[in-house]
């Protein structure tokens, strides 16, 4: 067992009102690298809004967000923004990629928000990741000429451009049919068992739960149960 990448203690979310609104509710967690973690539960038991605590996305309420050690609690909106480009991949039910721009260009551009690389390196390491997910000759099509588990293999590859050390999926298979979707399973859990990443996913689909190394159950914004499957 590696020592966790994340840990939450506590983590709480609520929205304000009378009484508050309870989205998350002391949540105990840690996420380790080399594991695929999948969280599941009914609609509106508080998956996604736990996802997004975990990846910075939202700011909690209570409790505390470690990230390799570091309290994330306390920090500022910029400095939340910072970790996310540097340490966080991130893959949504829809793909979000900017139609005015390539399959190529879409990877590219976390890598140039970073600015830790020449042109030539960003280039070099978009055209890597789209080998990797098997789209090496679509570099130069737009999304609107993809296929939809092209544009998802696309923004797979684009959350790993600065070469994350979570990647966090949001419903990634949602939109796709079952092909497509047991493709993007596999390449979930080849990040995380041969690249050693930590792979998060809030997921409906039993058989991304049945696959996961740990599964994590909601139920009404709390942690019911963590089960290490493997």
């Amino acid at each position: 067992m590696s020592d966790p990448i994340l840990i939450a203690a506590g983590l709480t979310r609520e929205l304000p009102g009378d009484p508050p609104v309870l989205l998350v509710g002391g949540a105990d967690l840690a996420i380790e690298p080399g594991k695929f973690t999948a969280i599941v539960g009914p609609s509106g038991c508080g998956k996604s809004s736990l996802l997004y605590l975990l990846g910075l996305i939202d700011r909690p309420t209570g409790g505390q967000l470690l990230l390799e050690g570091r309290d994330m609690t306390p920090l500022s909106g910029d400095e939340r923004a910072a970790i996310r480009l540097e340490k966080f991949g991130f893959v949504f039910q829809f793909h979000f990629l900017l139609p005015e721009f390539s399959a190529l260009e879409n990877i590219m551009l976390p890598m140039r928000r970073l600015g830790r690389h020449t042109p030539a390196e960003i280039e070099a390491r978009a055209r890597e990741l789209l080998s990797f997910m098997g789209l090496a000759e679509k570099a130069a099509k737009s999304p609107d000429r993809l296929s939809g588990g092209e544009r998802q293999r696309v923004a797979i590859a684009r959350a790993l451009a600065n070469d994350p050390l979570l990647v966090l999926g949001d419903e990634p298979t949602g939109n796709l049919d079952s092909a497509n979707s047991a493709r993007v399973v596999d390449l979930f859990r080849q990040l995380a068992h041969e690249q050693g990443r930590a792979v998060v996913c809030v997921t409906h689909d039993p058989e991304i739960a049945a696959v996961a190394d740990i599964r994590v159950s909601m139920l009404d914004g709390r942690i019911t149960e963590v089960l290490r499957q493997a």
